[in-house]
């Protein structure tokens, strides 16, 4: 052992080499900054000995820990530049205890009040998030990055531009770590809520500062977008979405709406939209049905909050479908239109139940008016989503959503297991039943099926037609509205609107096809009903010019799409009857509808004349036509609700009116067969609405009759469904059961039921007694139950048997 002279007075030699090289790289005065030389001397050495990282690392943050104490500021910088460097530069498995220093000294520079220390941490962090390590790391987490740099992005220092910096650094930071995770297996821990917490709500804090996202940016301001705290937080967002698995997905989303809620963003609702157009435009498009039940999870979790949030969130998920329907939406379609449905009968419900509680104080307030418009507002925007919705699905799946809404329309005679009528009265079903037909009006926009069996399918038909015959005009626009978006496929109703005299048809230039054997077969079957309706609709006593105007262009739409030969000949046969009703006026109709009537007659027949091209017809049709002008103009569409109506119509005056034989003799040739038109149409009852009705009116009449004195015949039965004055009838009927249900007490209904209930039982029985007798039994009992004599019975040896039964 010897001591070299010299060495023990100084311990600078026995340093070690990973020392020495880290202090020759800081400089005596920190403004000179890092030495290039060292620092290569140090990088060289780092790469030729990586077993010493570690080392270096540790040392490195040492100083580093020192000299933020002392607020030396300057070496830290210089630190803090070496370490950025050595991460660069080396890439072997033994810079993870590396990593594991630096990941300190940020930590510690973000931990400081400095905001330039903040920035300084955050950059070198960025720095690394940027690098592609070899293998994945099985310990290391981010959990302290993701919580300082979201306080950081809720910055409030009292300087803008410094409270800017910092809210710039902590989105930085943030996007750092989610490019450091997402792609990491093993980092799939970053998808957690209580990140996902964090990490969200600060992305949108900074993106509500923006005034407008969707706005282009000119290229001047180009560099400035990258130091915007709104923009960053746009772009932060969009790829975070964009790497966004299945599983993931909903602990995305689900922080965005509590956002939202957190701080009122759905009243007004613009910040909300805008969040979720984002999104939708960068998730991938089979992941869309997960946001929209999300967003319709919300909307049930907000269901009795106010109107305006209501409405913001539906609106947002009019935004929400809209995008999602350009793609696949799964089988999230039916979910989306059941869950409007319900909403939409609970606003009703709010609005109706708010409507009594003012209707039984003293006075209307101004808060209810407020409230009642509120729910409009809901309502409507319902309406517009299911109508938006429906309309942008493939043809297919519309087909379904029509059935699916049609099912939930409330229709007198019909089972309606979701919307019950009777809880919302007679107001709130016709409510209902208007905004359901105006969202199947959007829906079938548009809509163009290849045959009319497909798209008018029995189920959907049957119960249209019922609300077609209700005594409400509106309703029965929307009806008339729904089977002209259906049966015209060629888009010829935009050229026929209006309710006129044509003089030249061909210059509409209308198109139209040969009709298809599955379209003839289609009239065959439904064709009475179409006509039947039209029929009762012309005569309703609240017909107004629209009403007219859409049963022209219903029969105009009927010609072009739907009509060969025969029904050519039903459609003159219907507008005669129609012609023939108003003349005889045998229900006392208002002069103004027997004028429409006559005028909406002419219109058609003069469409007709002209679309089959028949001189002797069109002649005809023209002559009536032109002495109306003269002697009568008030029978034409043109005048009917302008000119002074008289006191009754002339119904000697034969040139007035189209008459059947003179039309009869025009069609005489191939095809027509014209001795159809001699026979009257007589509206015909063929849907089932009506042959429940029938029955009833078989057992009423049954129930009248003494219970063994008469037997059933035809002649009965053909008495018992005396379909005169039907209608009319059972409009009444209906009138006086829904009045009764609904003032009634309950105590009363249910006597009246149980008694009808058992009524009903008493006459079966008796007509069963009537029809099947048991045959006598040998027994020789005789007895007297329940005050009904049994038949007395007889020995076999008296007993009669028919001749093939005997041996």
């Amino acid at each position: 052992m010897f001591c070299v002279p010299g060495v023990c007075g100084c311990c600078g030699p026995l340093r070690p080499r990973y020392k020495r090289l880290v202090d020759n790289i800081f400089p005596e005065d920190p403004k000179d900054g890092l030495s290039k030389s060292d620092m290569e001397k140090l990088t060289f050495y780092a790469v030729s000995a990586p077993e010493k990282l570690d080392r270096i690392g540790a040392y490195l943050a040492e100083r580093l820990s020192r000299d933020v104490v002392r607020h030396r500021y300057g070496y830290v910088v210089i630190a803090m530049e070496a370490l950025d460097q050595l991460l660069m530069a080396c890439h072997s498995q033994s810079i993870k205890p590396f990593v594991e220093s630096f990941l300190h000294m940020v930590a510690k520079l973000l931990e400081s009040q400095e905001p330039d220390l903040q920035v300084l941490g955050t950059n070198s962090f960025v720095k690394f998030a940027n690098i592609e390590e070899d293998t994945p790391s099985y310990h290391r987490r981010y959990d302290f990055f993701v919580s300082q740099f979201s306080a950081m992005c809720h910055s409030t220092h009292e300087d803008p531009e410094t409270r800017t910096r910092i809210r710039v650094a902590g989105i930085k930071g943030l996007q750092g770590v989610v490019r450091k995770t997402v792609n990491d297996e093993l980092q799939a821990i970053i998808w957690e809520p209580q990140h996902m917490d964090k990490l969200i709500p600060s992305m949108l804090f900074n993106m509500q500062d923006a005034e407008d996202l969707d706005s282009p940016r000119p290229l001047f301001l180009l560099h400035q977008t990258l130091e915007n705290p709104a923009s960053l937080a746009e772009s932060c967002f969009r790829e975070l979405l964009g790497r966004a698995a299945y599983g993931n997905m909903n602990n995305a989303v689900r922080p965005v709406l509590v956002h939202l809620d957190n701080h009122r963003l759905w009243e007004p609702n613009e910040f909300a939209v805008s969040c979720f157009r984002i999104i939708m435009y960068s998730i991938q498009a089979q992941h869309s049905h997960h946001v929209i039940q999300q967003v319709l999870g919300h909307l049930d979790t907000h269901n009795k909050n106010t109107p305006r949030m209501r409405a913001g969130i539906v609106q947002v998920l009019l935004e929400t479908v809209a995008i999602a329907a350009k793609g696949s939406v799964g089988p999230t379609v039916l979910e989306v239109f059941n869950t409007l449905l319900k909403h939409l009968r609970m606003s009703v419900d709010f609005e109706l139940g708010e409507n009594s509680r003012r209707n039984s104080g003293a006075s209307v307030s101004s808060s209810g008016r407020v409230k009642e418009s509120e729910e409009r507002i809901v309502q409507n925007a319902i309406i517009q989503t299911i109508g938006f919705f429906g309309g942008n699905l493939p043809d297919y799946q519309r087909a379904e959503v029509m059935m699916f809404i049609m099912g939930k329309v409330p229709v007198y005679g019909t089972p309606c297991h979701t919307l019950d009528t009777v809880k919302i009265g007679h107001q709130g079903t016709k409510r209902i039943q208007a905004m359901l037909l105006s969202s199947l009006i959007m829906v079938t926009s548009g809509f163009k099926s290849k045959t009319m069996v497909a798209a008018l399918p029995a189920p959907f038909l049957d119960p249209l037609f019922s609300i077609s015959l209700m005594e409400d005009c509106e309703l029965r626009q929307l009806v008339l509205e729904i089977l002209l978006n259906i049966i015209d496929r060629h888009d010829n109703r935009a050229k026929l609107r209006g309710i006129r005299i044509i003089p030249n048809v061909a210059a509409l230039k209308i198109k139209r096809e040969k009709i298809s054997k599955q379209d003839v077969g289609f009239m065959k079957k439904h064709g009475q009903q179409l006509y039947r309706h039209i029929y009762l609709g012309c005569k309703e006593e609240d017909n107004g010019h629209k009403n007219f105007e859409l049963l022209f262009t219903t029969l105009a739409v009927l010609t072009i799409e739907l009509a060969n030969e025969e029904v050519v000949v039903d459609l003159i046969r219907l507008a005669l009857a129609l012609q023939d009703m108003s003349l005889a006026n045998e229900e006392n109709m208002p002069m103004v509808i027997r004028c429409g009537i006559m005028a909406l007659v002419a219109a058609y027949l003069n469409f007709l004349s002209q679309m089959i091209a028949n001189p002797a017809f069109c002649q005809h049709v023209s002559k009536v036509i032109e002495m109306r002008n003269l002697e009568a103009p008030y029978l034409l569409p043109e005048h009917i609700f302008r000119e002074k109506l008289p006191n009754c119509l002339e119904k000697e005056d034969r040139s007035l009116y189209f008459q059947t034989v003179d039309l009869a003799e025009c069609l005489v040739g191939p095809g027509y067969n014209a001795e159809r038109l001699s026979i009257p149409y007589v509206p015909q009852v063929t849907d089932f609405a009506m042959l429940r009705v029938l029955l009833s009116k078989v057992l009423h009449f049954l129930s009248l009759q003494s219970p063994l004195a008469e037997e059933i015949t035809f002649e009965t039965l053909k008495k018992a469904i005396d379909t005169t004055g039907l209608e009319e009838q059972e409009k009444e009927k209906r009138r006086q059961v829904m009045e009764k249900f609904q003032k009634a007490p309950f105590e009363e209904i249910a006597a009246h039921c149980e008694s009808k209930a058992n009524m009903l039982h008493d006459r079966l029985a008796q007509i069963f007694e009537l029809t099947i007798r048991p045959p006598p039994s040998p027994s020789g009992v005789v007895s007297i139950a329940a005050g009904h004599a049994q038949h007395q019975s007889v020995p076999v040896y008296e007993m009669k048997f028919p001749d093939l039964c005997v041996y």
